[in-house]
């Protein structure tokens, strides 16, 4: 036996009977030779990695605007952060880590600069509307490796489509990544609000602390010990009610008090006029677009209107933010 069939064996033979097997994948769109080394979900999680729109990550605000502080999450690093929870589950689970591993590391790959407040600029600019987890599909799918797309299994897809709340991912894998995005951002979004004074250790309201404890390492180490003890040999990936309540009350604490900053705020009002005025200018001036992306209108396969998304939505902040200043602020004169 190669390396991939060994591999391939020691799922079949040790993993859980819930847990979602390589070998037994629904496949991709366009059939490919399987490699001797790697199974099929080991090779998407390193077609992820090594994809732009993985390195693009590094560079996009996770909540809170161009911080000036270097310890503040970014996309990459919450992306990195939910990878870590999820294989820790599914690990613990017996369930297939590479899969959980390779949805996790893709889940974001659509979001856009500045967040979820660029993600809601688009959203309301977009004839149809736009939604980051169809996005970071339709970048796998359509717009990475020069147009080809990355070519990912039906179950990568699946969890990174469904990674949403209100979504039902079609394997445990897929819904380990689901519940431990939400983890990772409750938490770490807590640390970068400290961090930017924009609330205090004593703030948050009793009932959560006392049950999640005072540290976010400390909440996430009960979150994810209960969510393992209640999912155990069981098809099904939950946590206890009370801890589920918990984190419920948390999320509606930190839109009220986090997101709906006040200075957030402000700064969200600046970030949504800059996406629309650069969208209303690539619509105008569509030409003006990479040649990759224009290709993509000229050949049919997309209208102007989501072919200007797909740009704006692939932009860093700070690339963002130096495209606006080139076409809508006046350059210095030269002697």
């Amino acid at each position: 036996m190669n390396p991939r069939q060994k591999a391939e064996y020691h799922e079949q033979k040790n993993l859980s009977p819930y847990a979602a097997k390589s070998a037994d994948t629904k496949g991709r769109k366009h059939q490919m030779q399987p490699c001797d080394i790697r199974t099929e979900y080991q090779k998407d999680r390193d077609r992820i990695t090594h994809s732009k729109a993985f390195r693009r990550l590094m560079h996009k605000t996770q909540v809170f605007i161009s911080p000036e502080g270097d310890h503040y999450r970014t996309r990459l690093t919450h992306t990195l952060e939910v990878a870590q929870i999820a294989r820790t589950i599914a690990r613990a689970l017996r369930l297939n880590e590479d899969l959980t591993e390779a949805i996790a590391l893709g889940h974001d790959l659509g979001h856009t600069p500045f967040g979820h407040t660029g993600e809601d600029a688009l959203d309301v600019l977009v004839p149809g509307g736009f939604r980051h987890n169809i996005q970071s599909v339709r970048v796998v799918e359509k717009l990475e490796n020069s147009g080809l797309g990355l070519n990912l299994t039906f179950e990568v897809l699946d969890g990174i489509l469904n990674h949403r709340t209100e979504c039902t991912p079609a394997t445990l894998e897929g819904k380990i990544v689901q519940t431990s995005d939400k983890i990772a951002y409750m938490m770490h979004d807590i640390d970068d609000a400290m961090r930017a004074k924009i609330i205090q250790p004593g703030d948050i309201p009793s009932h959560i602390t006392d049950t999640l404890g005072q540290t976010s390492i400390k909440s996430i180490d009960l979150l994810v010990r209960s969510m393992i003890e209640t999912s155990f040999e069981k098809n099904e990936i939950a946590l206890p009610q009370d801890l589920a309540a918990v984190l419920k009350d948390l999320r509606s604490y930190l839109f009220e008090t986090v997101y709906a900053n006040q200075l957030h705020q402000k700064e969200r009002g600046k970030i949504q006029g800059m996406l629309k005025l650069l969208y209303e200018h690539y619509i105008s001036k569509p030409e003006e677009m990479p040649e990759d992306i224009m290709a993509r209108v000229n050949t049919g396969k997309s209208d102007i209107s989501r072919a200007v998304a797909d740009y704006i939505a692939g932009m860093t902040d700070r690339f963002a933010m130096k495209r606006f200043e080139e076409i809508f602020m006046p350059a210095a004169w030269e002697h």
